[in-house]
């Protein structure tokens, strides 16, 4: 079953979110109508888009995938990863 990687993005906070879901629309939704609560991350601002997604073949690749990113707390390494299409097949590869 595929799983996706997503990162939104808030221009008014000036940041990225970055998620793990099987079912993309829906857990976008999730977001915009604050499912999880006013207190969560992407509840503080109202304006997340998705900046891009990526499709794994498992939730475990997914979940790689996600804290690789995460871990790498890099606004510049999330635009590289839209802007080179390479990195996401490397990264694929590698988890």
């Amino acid at each position: 079953m595929e799983h996706f990687v997503y990162i939104l993005q808030s221009h008014k906070l000036n940041r990225f979110y970055i998620g793990e879901t099987v079912n993309l629309e829906n857990r976008l939704q999730q977001h915009y109508d604050k499912t999880y609560g006013k207190n969560k991350y992407t509840a503080k601002a109202d304006d997340w888009a998705v900046y891009f997604s990526i499709t794994c073949s498992s939730k475990n690749q997914a979940k790689a995938i996600e804290r690789h990113i995460k871990k790498m707390k890099s606004k510049v390494h999330i635009q590289n990863l839209k802007n080179n299409p390479s990195l996401i097949t490397e990264l694929l590869a590698k988890y």
